[in-house]
């Protein structure tokens, strides 16, 4: 009878640590939704998020009905210090998006974010903060990954990790590579606007948050063109915005789209109506319009 309940605390044991092991985590956390209007909704969420320690780096709207607010904190930018290329998750995207009548307000998960960036730490207490301000109802925005498969993620064989980020143009110097982009963001070369900018301390390293606007044969950079292609369920995945551009030490980076892109989107289908097909020259488009606002080589 020993030996049977040995065996049986030994095999519950190894389940409930495997069921513990495999929680699984989504990009998009819905904060709170209902009846209001995005400005309004904004102004409180802003307010909310300053009580718990946020700053405000930036805010757009990509278009009507949707505003995305940009944060960061301390915590966020002490981890981005300590971890390569850290800039790409110093912040935090919060959209607020009016859809079905209803005024939604939703934010980028930031354990998923840790994870899927390779970050040092997995940002459980920002998750809590942004919790405390925006509320959480419901994670969305895919089936789940575990927090492992996020760490060496990539949509498909062949396609890019994080590790794998496009070099936009290289400087001299980290001084005059930022001097380029905030030059080249200015101009809006390559359809490409600044929406915010992060010094990470401690580190020759800055974000910038970035609007990308085409029309015509440039349609496939376009913010509002690749989210009428993929974002197309209810909740919203609207805080998918602002794209990066990183200065890491004398180089411009960003994550190519097929990992940006895909991180967020994890579930979205290959081929068929809204898929990655119907966006298929998004990826060098846009890698295209960052290289001219770095000032880089095509």
């Amino acid at each position: 009878m020993k030996i049977f309940q040995s065996v049986a605390a030994f095999f519950l044991a190894f389940f409930l640590g495997s069921v513990q092991a495999e929680e699984l985590l989504k990009p998009f956390i819905l904060g709170s939704k209902g009846p209001g209007e995005v400005a309004a909704k904004a102004e409180e969420a802003k307010k909310s998020l300053a009580s718990q320690g946020f700053v405000l780096a930036g805010n757009y709207s990509p278009y009507p009905d949707t505003l995305i607010l940009v944060v960061t904190s301390d915590e966020l930018k002490k981890n981005a210090a300590q971890s390569e290329h850290g800039g790409f998750g110093a912040m935090e995207r919060v959209s607020v998006v009016k859809s079905q009548g209803e005024v939604q307000v939703s934010y980028i998960n930031p354990v998923y974010m840790a994870n899927a960036y390779r970050m040092k730490n997995d940002l459980g207490g920002v998750a809590s903060k942004m919790q405390a301000a925006l509320g959480r109802m419901e994670e969305f925005g895919a089936k789940g990954l575990a927090a492992s498969d996020l760490r060496e993620y990539h949509y498909l064989f062949g396609m890019e990790y994080f590790n794998e980020p496009s070099t936009l143009a290289e400087y001299p110097s980290y001084n005059e590579a930022v001097k380029a982009v905030e030059a080249g963001l200015a101009a809006g070369k390559g359809g490409v606007t600044r929406v915010y900018r992060i010094d990470i301390p401690g580190k020759q390293e800055t974000v910038f948050g970035v609007a990308m606007k085409g029309e015509g044969e440039n349609k496939y950079m376009d913010d509002r063109y690749i989210m009428s292609e993929i974002d197309f369920r209810d909740p919203k995945s609207a805080a998918h915005l602002p794209y990066e551009m990183l200065v890491s030490g004398n180089k411009v980076y960003a994550l190519y789209a097929r990992f940006r892109i895909a991180i967020d989107f994890p579930d979205l289908s290959m081929m068929g109506s809204h898929s990655f097909m119907n966006i298929m020259n998004s990826p060098e488009a846009i890698r295209k319009a960052l290289t001219q606002a770095a000032g880089g080589k095509i």
